[in-house]
């Protein structure tokens, strides 16, 4: 429904926080009935993440879930004004901008939390860096062709998922002096969303295994971040210092990426799209922090 033309263009004159509380209020009536298999799916990951719940606290999460994903969709014709509007609050602003503004290639990595879409505007149209980033378009065409048109004007270097968008990537990374690239490393492979691993016995793979080896090729440091909403249209952008190839081995980083960034899913289970895409129950996937 919100990615109908209609809602579309009323998203589009609409102020930004009344949109989105129509978005909240879609998503938490509509989302769980619309995508029952998906609802149960993140259901039955929240009880084996998060056993610590009451049953009554659980339901709570899930409903804020779907809620902050209809803000989402919502939200998306909308991106230039949330980035304008005083909307978006950068933890140690200071010391994130001498690094961002400073010299060298940066492989900026994230996850699908908050609104991770503000965060690939914030990099494309706020960053004096040459930009490309890794995209993977929804299977509804429908869905698709909304999304292409919202993130028109930040989204025009993405390039969808796999060996090809890599070797476009080293080649920028390579090339560009200053280059900026943007993953979100929690992308959905096989029917499973294998990082961040909670304790799994897994290795890097898809696009966590793409970065670690762009970043040993080109000498890019890799800089992990994630958005997080503090408010019905307001977010904060957490970052960690970037990791250097040439002081780290790749076994290294990606234990300290998926340490934070695991972290970060964890904390904010009620904003992380990952877990209606995850399957904790399939065999070899059982969190070990379940086990703890």
């Amino acid at each position: 429904m919100l990615y109908s033309p209609f809602m579309y263009r009323l998203m589009r004159v609409l102020p930004v926080s009344a949109g989105s509380a129509i978005g909240a209020w879609l998503g938490g009536m509509v989302g769980p009935r619309r995508m029952a298999v998906r609802s149960e799916r993140a259901r039955r990951n929240l009880a084996l993440l998060r056993p610590d719940l009451s049953e009554g606290d659980a339901a709570a999460l899930l409903h804020q879930r779907w809620r902050n994903v209809g803000r989402f969709a919502a939200e998306l014709p909308s991106m230039g004004r949330l980035l304008a509007g005083g909307h978006l609050s950068i933890e140690d602003h200071d010391a994130y901008r001498t690094i961002v503004d400073g010299p060298g290639a940066i492989i900026f990595v994230s996850l699908h939390i908050g609104h991770w879409d503000v965060i690939a505007a914030h990099l494309k149209t706020q960053m004096d860096r040459p930009s490309i980033g890794v995209q993977q378009p929804p299977e509804n065409p429908r869905h698709a062709k909304m999304l292409e048109k919202a993130r028109a004007a930040y989204a025009t270097d993405a390039l969808p998922p796999g060996e090809g968008a890599a070797r476009r990537i080293l080649r920028h990374l390579a090339k560009e002096d200053r280059a900026l690239a943007y993953m979100l490393l929690d992308e959905r492979r096989d029917r499973q969303v294998t990082f961040p691993t909670f304790g799994q016995p897994l290795g890097p793979q898809g696009n966590v295994s793409i970065a670690l080896r762009m970043a040993k090729a080109s000498g890019a440091r890799i800089m992990p971040l994630y958005l997080v909403r503090t408010g019905s249209t307001h977010f904060t952008l957490k970052w960690h210092q970037p990791f250097d190839p040439a002081d780290m081995d790749q076994a290294a980083i990606f234990a300290a990426l998926d340490h934070f960034l695991g972290d970060a899913a964890l904390a904010h289970l009620d904003q992380w799209l990952g877990l209606q895409d995850i399957d904790l129950t399939d065999p070899g996937h059982a969190p070990a922090l379940a086990r703890m």
